[in-house]
């Protein structure tokens, strides 16, 4: 496809099957970022121009819907997401913790799941968050007050940790004698050293390994979850960064229970299901080293749809902030002895990076903590010396903390950043977790944005889904302009103010940038003749309103290829 192909007005013989007209389009594309028109023919874009332009694009069978100034802006793209935990938004499937306010009420949704549910040989949930428990996180018997007869496993909202009753530790024989593995802690009662019911990192594998997955239709039920949540968001390109080959039966970072996702993907695509565009990422397991690509290769050479492809490998440096288990230069402000773990040795990291590399992968890595994501580049950058320079697009996501001297790094290795703007605010988060255990001035300091765009570096908007739920991008746009949440108007509460960055750049973090991210940028991204019709119409123009009013705004039709995915029934055609 042609994405830079000049308009003609060739439609007076074939018509267009949509018309918008009377918008502010705004496309994204540099050479000419404003619209007041739009043509669409099958899967594509035929006309992007003025109003009287567009005429010659409507025909007898033309739907044309007059906007009224509403804004048109290219399909989104959230370059971080966890589609196959869609299956977390299926109450069916799994007790519903997200956004609850206590134990109380997580409690309660399990004891009503439980009973809705006596048929399940073991419980799944997802969506506690840290902030209401103490940093031992929580009990194991406040989940055996509820339901002590099968296993349990809730999943938190940020991923590195489960929730287990004592049911859950006995399938998976821990006890007291259990030693924590390597990137992993079996958090233990202080007095008895028992373990008292939270497993993080690498120890949650010690129970998902052992317990059974979700099956391949259960995965599906989640997919087809995610992708109508997606489509009401405008988001119509997505990267699933923790696929595993089918067949695997080794649990890494609870990635067990998923296992059946990429043959969920496979049968979804086959039978014309997918509403939206996947590209996704293998995980990859310290365990294996070099030896695993192989497997790797083979996976990818199957997956080539247009719809779902497998182009990269996903590799987590560390953990979390939350867990103290992001890996550190500096000490934890709460355990002044301890910096957190690396998850790879730096050799064995620079050895999967340079294979991976070889084979032409995309690399993409979790990396929270300054040590984490220098450590990384510094494995990127041996990749690239030892195969020589190529357009990898490699990136890191996260990127909570940083040293400025590695931001231009990413500039010069061609690396793309892959933050969640959507977290760049202070709250619950800032205040009972980042100060206390980072410290006022790095707590502080958390997310920079500006700088990268600054540095030259690209930056592919995400959400990292589920732990941001919903997922809107919108939200994603306002917060990188604001980094403060709504109605906020203390300074004192704009996180980091000098790395707020423009509406221009937050807007193609997650159109154009995204679609670069994903080695896409000829056909999605932004508004061009010849280019797929991932069209999103929203209800006011973000040029023209308060910054703080963004995530106010709302999607009122998401087109992806042409084929209408959600339409909001304000919206009327003629």
């Amino acid at each position: 496809m042609n994405g830079g192909k000049s308009n003609t007005s060739r439609a007076g013989k074939n018509p267009a099957d949509l018309v918008l007209q009377n918008a502010a389009v705004y496309t994204v594309d540099p050479s000419r970022p404003w619209a007041d028109s739009l043509a669409v023919k099958g899967k594509e874009i035929v006309y992007v121009g003025s109003n009287t332009g567009v005429g010659a694009y409507i025909g007898q069978g033309t739907e044309v819907i007059d906007l009224h100034g509403k804004m048109v802006l290219p399909g989104f793209v959230d370059s971080h997401a966890h589609v196959s935990l869609g299956v977390s938004l299926v109450p069916s499937v799994s007790v519903q913790l997200f956004n609850l306010p206590s134990l109380a009420a997580y409690q309660q949704a399990l004891r009503d799941f439980a009973a809705r549910r006596p048929d399940l040989e073991v419980i799944y949930g997802a969506g506690w968050t840290n902030s209401i428990f103490p940093p031992l996180g929580p009990r194991k018997e406040d989940l055996d007050a509820v339901v002590a007869d099968r296993p349990v496993s809730m999943m938190s909202e940020d991923g590195h940790a489960v929730w287990v009753n004592s049911k859950a530790l006995e399938a998976a024989g821990i006890g007291k004698g259990t030693p924590d593995p390597r990137g992993g802690v079996i958090e233990r009662d202080p007095e008895t050293g028992e373990p008292s019911g939270t497993l993080r990192e690498t120890a949650m594998d010690s129970v998902h390994s052992i317990l059974p997955p979700y099956t391949v239709e259960q995965m599906k039920e989640g997919i087809r979850a995610y992708a109508a949540m997606a489509a009401r968001e405008g988001i119509t390109t997505v990267h699933d960064p923790m696929l595993i080959c089918p067949g695997d039966r080794e649990s890494y970072l609870a990635s067990g229970l998923a296992r059946n996702s990429v043959e969920a993907f496979s049968q979804l695509e086959a039978h014309g299901e997918l509403s939206l565009r996947v590209r996704g990422s293998l995980l990859t397991l310290p365990t294996r080293g070099p030896a695993q690509v192989s497997a790797f290769l083979s996976e990818r050479a199957k997956h080539r749809g247009a719809q779902f492809q497998i182009n990269s490998a996903k590799i987590f440096a560390d953990g979390v902030i939350e867990g103290s288990t992001a890996y550190l230069f500096e000490p934890y402000a709460h355990m002044p002895e301890y910096r957190g773990k690396s998850l790879w040795e730096p050799d064995a990291l620079k050895e999967i990076c340079r294979v991976l590399d070889r084979e032409k992968f995309q690399i993409h890595v979790h990396a929270i903590g300054d040590a984490a994501i220098s450590m990384t580049l510094d494995a990127f950058e041996h990749a690239r010396n030892a195969n020589g320079p190529r357009d990898s697009r490699h990136l890191i996501t996260h990127l909570q903390l940083l040293g400025p001297k590695d931001i231009p790094r990413f500039a010069s290795l061609g690396v793309i950043g892959v933050p969640q703007p959507i977290w760049f605010l202070k709250g619950d988060y800032y205040y009972k977790l980042a100060l206390p255990y980072l410290g006022r001035e790095r707590a502080d300091r958390q997310y920079p944005m500006k700088s990268f765009f600054e540095a030259g570096v690209r930056m592919a908007g995400a959400s990292d889904f589920p732990v941001t739920l919903p997922c809107p991008p919108l939200l994603g746009i306002m917060t990188g302009v604001t980094r403060c949440e709504p109605g906020v108007a203390d300074p004192g509460e704009v996180l980091w103010p000098e790395e707020r960055a423009s509406l221009k750049d937050m807007i193609a973090c997650f159109t154009i940038n995204g679609a670069y991210a994903n080695f896409l940028e000829r056909e999605t991204g932004s508004l061009q003749v010849g280019k797929v019709a991932d069209i999103v119409v929203i209800d006011g123009n973000l040029f023209e309103m308060p910054a703080s009013e963004i995530g106010k705004t709302r999607v009122v039709l998401t087109l992806f290829e042409g084929r209408e995915v959600y339409r909001d029934a304000s919206l009327h055609g003629e």
